[in-house]
C-alpha cells in the first residue's frame, strides 16, 4: 500500500506512473489528502479538549480544598461534557481513518521507471529469448500424451473433483515430485532458508501481501472459520515477517518453500485452459527475498537470472517479457514474466512471474528494519515462481518427445531414477 507521506511528496511522480496501467489516480490521490487532512483536524481538536480536560480536572480537587465545592462542581460539569465531545471527536476521527484506509486500498503500487505503458500482454516487452524450437510437427499435445503413457489423468480429477483437479500417476508422479526436489535443492544451494508453510492464511495474511481485497474472487474460501487456501506460497513465507522489526544485518531474508497452490480462476474456459494450461490446484515452488531498499533492483535481476538458469537446465524454449503497466499485478513495481513453448500447441505458456514490491507489501505487513543509527526504514520484498509445475510439466511432454515416449532432462534423472517414460 502506498503511504500518505509518499504520496504528499510525489503526487505527480504518482499520477504519471499511475497512468502506465490506465489508472486516472489524481481523483484517488486528491480524495487522500482531503481525508487526512480531515483527520489532523480532528486529531488536534481531540487533543485540545483533552488538554482542557486536563487543565480542569487539575483544578478540581484543589478547588474542594478550598471550599469552593459549587465552582469545583461547575468544572466538573464541564469536563463531562469535554469528554462527551471529545469521544464524539475520536468516532469521527476513526471513521474518517477507515475511510482514508478504503481509498488507499484502491491505489496500486506505483510501477518502475522502466515499465512501459501498456494495456494488455500485447504492450509486454521482450528482454530476451532462449533457442526456439523447431516448428510444430506431429508431436501430441501434452494431454493427449499423457493420456497415451498413463501419467495423467484429467477425467479421474474431474469425477474426484471437477474440472481443473488433475491426477498425477506412475512415473508421471514421480516426475512431478523430481521436479519439486530438483527446484528446492537448487534454492538451497542459492542461500534460500526452506520454509514449509501452512496451506491456510487467515484474512489479515491475505491482506497484508495484497492478495484482498484485490483478488477475493480468485481464492478458495472456508467461510465457517474465516480461512483462506493460499494461492501462492508468497503469502504465507512473506507474513512470517509481519509487524517484525528486523536490524540491517539481518537482511536479506531469503526463503523458499513448495506448496500445492488454490486459485480459483473465475472464467475460465476453452481451448487456452485445455488439459495443464490453467488448473485450479498446482504445485509451485516459491522464492522469497526482504531486503534492504538500496539493493532491491539488483536482487531482482539475481532472481532472474536464477530462474533463467532453471528452464535452461530443464532444456526448454523460454523468453522473458517485462510486464507493461496494464498487464502489472495489482502489488507490483516490476515483473518479469518468463514463458515456455509449448511446441505441440505451438504457444507460449507463462511458468513464473518474478516481481519487486518495493516497500508496497511491507506497509500494510509493517515490516521494518533498524539501520546502525537506530533509524526505521520499510524493507522491500520480493517473490518469483521458481518454478510453477503444470504448465513446467505441459512443456516438458511436448518439447521432450520422440517416437518412444518421453525423455527425461539430464538434472531430473537423479531425482526420478529413470530418463524416459
Amino acid at each position: 500500500m502506498l503511504s500518505v507521506p509518499y504520496l504528499r511528496e510525489h503526487r505527480e511522480e504518482a499520477i504519471a506512473g499511475l497512468k502506465k496501467r490506465g489508472v486516472e489516480a489524481a481523483p484517488l490521490i486528491d480524495k487522500v489528502m482531503a481525508l487526512d487532512d480531515e483527520r489532523k483536524t480532528q486529531q488536534q481538536a481531540h487533543d485540545g479538549l483533552l488538554a482542557e480536560m486536563n487543565r480542569l480536572s487539575k483544578s478540581i480537587g484543589q478547588l474542594y480544598k478550598e471550599g469552593k465545592r459549587e465552582e469545583a462542581e461547575e468544572k466538573k460539569a464541564a469536563v463531562s461534557a469535554l469528554k462527551e465531545k471529545a469521544s464524539g471527536l475520536e468516532a469521527a476521527r476513526k471513521d474518517t481513518l477507515l475511510a482514508l484506509q478504503e481509498v488507499l486500498e484502491q491505489i496500486p503500487n506505483v510501477p518502475h521507471e522502466t515499465v512501459a505503458a501498456g494495456q494488455s500482454e500485447e504492450d509486454n516487452v521482450l528482454v530476451r529469448e532462449g533457442e526456439l524450437a523447431a516448428a510444430p510437427n506431429q508431436k501430441k499435445p501434452h494431454w493427449d500424451i499423457a493420456k497415451d503413457l498413463d501419467i495423467l489423468d484429467f477425467e479421474l480429477g474431474n469425477v474426484l473433483t471437477g474440472s481443473g483437479f488433475p491426477v498425477f500417476r506412475g512415473k508421471g508422479a514421480r516426475l512431478q515430485r523430481a521436479l519439486i526436489s530438483y527446484f528446492l535443492d537448487q534454492a538451497q544451494e542459492q542461500g534460500y532458508e526452506e520454509v514449509m508453510p501452512p496451506l491456510l492464511v487467515n484474512a489479515d495474511s491475505a491482506y497484508a501481501t495484497g492478495q484482498l481485497p484485490d483478488k477475493e474472487g480468485q481464492m478458495y474460501t472456508i467461510t465457517e472459520d474465516q480461512l483462506y487456501l493460499i494461492p501462492t506460497a508468497e503469502v504465507p513465507i512473506t507474513n512470517i515477517y509481519r509487524g517484525r522489526l528486523l536490524e540491517e544485518s539481518d537482511l536479506p531474508r531469503k526463503h523458499v518453500g513448495y506448496t500445492p497452490c488454490f486459485r480459483r480462476e473465475a472464467g475460465s474456459y476453452g481451448k487456452d485452459v485445455r488439459g495443464l494450461n490453467r488448473v485450479h490446484q498446482f504445485d509451485k515452488v516459491e522464492i522469497v527475498q526482504l531486503v534492504h531498499p538500496e539493493h532491491s533492483y539488483q536482487v531482482l535481476e539475481d532472481m532472474v537470472s536464477y530462474v533463467e538458469s532453471l528452464v535452461q537446465s530443464l532444456e526448454l524454449p523460454y523468453r522473458i517479457v517485462r510486464l507493461c503497466g496494464g498487464d502489472l499485478g495489482f502489488t507490483s513495481a516490476l515483473t518479469y514474466d518468463f514463458e515456455v513453448y509449448a511446441a505441440a500447441q505451438d504457444k507460449w505458456l507463462e511458468v513464473s512471474s518474478v516481481s519487486n514490491f518495493e516497500d508496497f507489501q511491507s506497509q500494510r505487513l509493517n515490516c521494518r528494519f533498524r539501520d546502525d543509527n537506530k533509524k526505521k526504514h520499510l524493507v522491500h520484498t520480493l517473490n518469483g515462481s521458481a518454478l510453477a509445475l503444470p504448465r513446467i510439466m505441459a512443456a516438458l511432454l511436448e518439447n521432450h518427445q520422440d517416437s518412444h515416449g518421453i525423455v527425461v532432462p539430464e538434472v531430473l534423472r537423479p531425482y526420478t531414477g529413470f530418463d524416459r517414460i
